[in-house]
């Protein structure tokens, strides 16, 4: 089968795309032919080698499909299945493993490029608005990147809660795309000071909560942001890594709070990983939750797909199709 693969950390050029034997699923996985594959910031994250895999190493973790063949042990699926997860096994390929554990079946009123291009996004969203910060009606969140793939699912969550939302964004193309998902205040970061425009926004008083994929060039700004016991939900780094800080900084700006969170630890459990996928997959299938996917590339064309991610100037998902 077709894959791509890094053999070597380092810049776009590591990727390849290879000729690879099918894998065969061990105990307690599926073997998934791939439909369609979600790209995410997270796999430049293994290209550059700030996460660290044994290489070579097939990228990707997000996935729709159909089941072709099972593991020993697995009951609750059968091939013809049709699945997602956001949990494959080398996803950018045309056929993938995957933990049954890790597993949800796609609604038959769903198309399967949908389905991969809202689950890990649509899931992170949730497991923000829904628990990391469970945002209440009346409270007000700063949300960056909000016309990005989690922003824009993050955004209309937050708005679906009643939450007041403040969205940052870098263009007025996707100051519309922001404001058309639900963001009550929009701001162009590259024209105006974000903390100073939401301290206006506020008359003074900060936001509840600031959801941040950036990471390096918001990270103190959106401190300066909060309330005080405010928290900050750092859940990327697309700018770069955030530096090394004394926790003295968060006494001094108001006793804030401060999470690293990821979504393995959101579905740690069977019932998690199906409230937020149930949740998640039925609000694009009745369309409660609109989705932006106009990005779609060719399996060959995965180098591209992730210098465009990598570039921030990009809105919505991007997809690749084997």
């Amino acid at each position: 089968m077709k894959a791509v693969q890094i053999h070597a950390t380092g810049g776009f050029e590591v990727l390849q795309q290879v000729e690879i034997a099918t894998p065969v699923p061990e105990v307690g996985e599926v073997l998934m032919e791939v439909a369609a594959i979600g790209v995410n910031y997270i796999e430049n994250y293994f290209r550059d080698g700030r996460y660290k895999a044994a290489l070579p190493l097939t990228l990707g973790m997000e996935a729709a499909g159909t089941v072709v063949a099972l593991g020993d042990g697995v009951k609750e699926f059968a091939v013809g299945d049709r699945v997602v997860s956001a949990a494959v096994r080398g996803a950018y390929a045309e056929y993938a493993r995957v933990p049954a554990a890790q597993l949800v079946r796609v609604p038959d009123s769903l198309d399967l490029r949908a389905a991969a291009a809202v689950f890990l996004q649509g899931m992170t969203a949730h497991y923000l608005a829904y628990s990391t910060y469970p945002l209440k009606m009346g409270e007000t969140a700063l949300i960056h990147a909000a016309a990005g793939g989690v922003g824009l699912l993050l955004t209309q969550m937050a708005h679906r809660i009643g939450a007041r939302v403040i969205a940052t964004v870098s263009t007025a193309e996707k100051a519309t795309l922001a404001r058309a998902a639900g963001g009550d205040e929009v701001i162009l970061y590259t024209e105006k000071d974000f903390v100073a425009e939401t301290r206006r926004l506020t008359e003074g008083r900060g936001v509840d909560v600031v959801y941040d994929s950036v990471g390096k060039t918001t990270f103190e700004g959106s401190l300066d942001c909060l309330r005080p016991r405010g928290l900050l939900a750092l859940f990327g780094a697309s700018s770069g890594a955030v530096p090394p800080f004394d926790p003295i900084l968060l006494n001094g700006k108001g006793s804030l709070y401060v999470t690293r969170p990821t979504l393995a630890h959101y579905v740690l459990t069977r019932e998690e990983l199906e409230w937020r996928a149930g949740d998640v997959l039925s609000w694009v299938a009745d369309a409660t939750l609109r989705l932006r996917m106009e990005h779609t590339y060719a399996l060959n064309e995965a180098r591209q797909a992730l210098i465009d991610i990598a570039s921030r100037k990009t809105s919505g998902k991007l997809l690749l199709i084997p």
